[in-house]
């Protein structure tokens, strides 16, 4: 069989598998959220089911649609792919303007070829800023009338904690510290690399979360797998799939749970202060599984993956499989729906918005592999007594037009000084601020 042949051959695989020749779903996307998702039989096929939202942007005059009682406005435009937020404590917002890294070996073969071009119609294919952008609102408006480049040179940055006078910056292979004083509009030092990082020319999931505990004492940083279910070899899962724990006196660092495929945001429950994530599950068994989630991270606890999904579901596809660690899985605490991509997470502690308050944002970057789409939105799930209660209720939507075009997709959420919620869009380069209809102008300290 000739070169040629096989370059047809594996052309017309990627045009069939980028048309969506799969069936849709014939159950509501519903049935994947809550404490007890529905889990149907597992659908495998050659090629996955790949059904993609081109990314356009926004057009003139049209904004996603907040929640009833809420409006939406642009608190700053002209950004580089925003991904990460973090509000400082003076009212700050420090912005991470970021993309994949380099990842040659993460392309490789069909199905490499496949995840390229939809990372890239679906709007993730430009170099990466490298760089943590200040916003400043000096009038309370809502809009932020300042921006400089706090941090550049970064690589592929992420997650952004601040523990005493130190602010740590998750890039993709490394946790930095820099020194941070209240007021700056950038930092020139240099960083410390306090912890390397899994990552290289494989780096299937490059981005790395950082969260301090409200002590300030320990770092928790989140590490996703270099691949679906393990197939690119168990050694290449070295040091992923998990959540670190980093003692910040000692500078020791330890896996504190397992078992978590694409751990992103991270937040504190406000009523338990058990630590909360969400987690990107795999992809690869149909339209309805297997539901991403968000839970509650016990110390050496192990969720399943690969081996297993939602607790002890097994997934085959795995060789070898380890029993003995399924019969450790712990089931997931809350579906958030088959293939949303959550990434953001954040509890809402403030007091403008009581209707919110105890409970989680999360941010839903949008599926790419599942028919019809699902996620695109910002999502909010009550809480009672520390764990969710209720079904989830939709924040802010409009991501996607009536053709299937993506506007916009949301990924980190926050919660400003004012008690406002901001939404980093990195196709639509925007972060939105979504408030009250009538709320008083406050001016950041």
């Amino acid at each position: 069989m000739s070169a040629h042949f096989l370059r047809l051959i594996a052309g017309s695989a990627i045009a069939a598998a980028l048309t969506g020749c799969a069936a849709p779903s014939s159950s509501s996307i519903m049935d994947g959220y809550g404490p007890q998702p529905n889990l149907p039989e597992p659908k495998t096929s050659l090629l996955p089911t790949v059904n993609i939202a081109p990314a356009k942007g926004w057009p003139v005059g049209v904004m996603p649609i907040p929640a009833a009682g809420l409006k939406v406005q642009a608190f700053a435009r002209g950004l580089e792919h925003p991904r990460w937020l973090y509000v400082l404590p003076n009212g700050d917002v420090l912005v991470a303007e970021t993309d994949a890294p380099p990842k040659p070996d993460d392309s490789k073969g069909l199905k490499g070829k496949i995840a390229k071009l939809v990372m890239k119609r679906a709007g993730s294919s430009h170099p990466s800023a490298n760089r943590i952008s200040l916003l400043r609102d000096t009038n309370g408006d809502g809009v932020a009338d300042q921006k400089t480049a706090f941090l550049q040179n970064l690589n592929s940055p992420f997650g952004m904690a601040l523990a005493g006078n130190m602010l740590y910056v998750a890039n993709t292979d490394a946790l930095m510290r820099f020194p941070y004083q209240d007021g700056a509009a950038q930092i020139n030092a240099s960083g410390i690399k306090v912890l390397d990082l899994p990552a290289g020319a494989l780096n299937h999931h490059w981005t790395k979360n950082v969260i301090a505990n409200p002590a300030g004492t320990k770092l928790y940083i989140t590490v996703g797998s270099n691949s679906n279910v393990a197939e690119n070899g168990f050694d290449k899962e070295a040091g992923r799939a998990l959540i670190m724990e980093f003692d910040i006196a000692s500078g020791k660092a330890r896996p504190f749970a397992a078992g978590l495929r694409n751990p992103n945001g991270m937040g504190w429950q406000p009523q338990s202060g058990a630590l909360w994530t969400v987690v990107n599950e795999r992809d690869e068994l149909g339209n309805d599984l297997v539901p991403d989630y968000m839970t509650s991270v016990k110390d050496d606890a192990f969720y399943g993956w690969p081996y297993s999904y939602y607790g002890q579901h097994v997934d085959t596809r795995v060789e070898p499989q380890n029993p003995e660690l399924v019969a450790r899985a712990i089931k997931p605490d809350y579906a958030l729906g088959n293939h949303t991509a959550s990434l953001g997470l954040v509890f809402y502690a403030a007091e403008l918005m009581p209707q919110y308050r105890g409970g989680a944002l999360i941010g839903q970057h949008g599926s790419w592999n599942r028919k019809p789409h699902s996620g695109y939105k910002v999502i909010f799930v009550p809480f009672r007594n520390g764990q969710p209660s209720g079904t989830p209720q939709d924040v802010l939507t409009g991501f996607l037009s009536d053709q299937g075009d993506a506007f916009g997709r949301p990924v980190g959420v926050a919660v400003d000084f004012s008690g406002a919620i901001l939404v980093a869009d990195d196709v639509g380069d925007i972060i939105w601020r979504v408030s009250p209809l009538a709320q008083k102008l406050m001016k950041a300290k």
